[in-house]
């Protein structure tokens, strides 16, 4: 059996130490592809003025090109 920890979180380790950028949705994905909403959900945003920060990587900055007329970046 193994002895419990209070540092464990799972299989994946967080990384807090890597650089971060701040999302905020600012406009309504109503009346865009699903597609668009499934990226927004996948960015961890829920409703307007909603603000999340997110590793800065290029999967995320993928994610945020492909929605930027829905969402504003600030590089904190």
């Amino acid at each position: 059996m193994r002895p419990r920890t209070s540092d464990r979180r799972g299989f994946y380790k967080r990384n807090d130490d890597a650089p971060r950028v701040r999302v905020t949705l600012i406009k309504s994905w109503i009346g865009y592809d699903k597609r668009q909403e499934k990226i927004v959900r996948g960015l961890g945003l829920r409703r307007i003025g909603h603000s999340v920060d997110v590793v800065d990587n290029p999967s995320i900055r993928g994610m945020i090109r492909a929605v930027r007329h829905l969402v504003k970046t600030v590089e904190p």
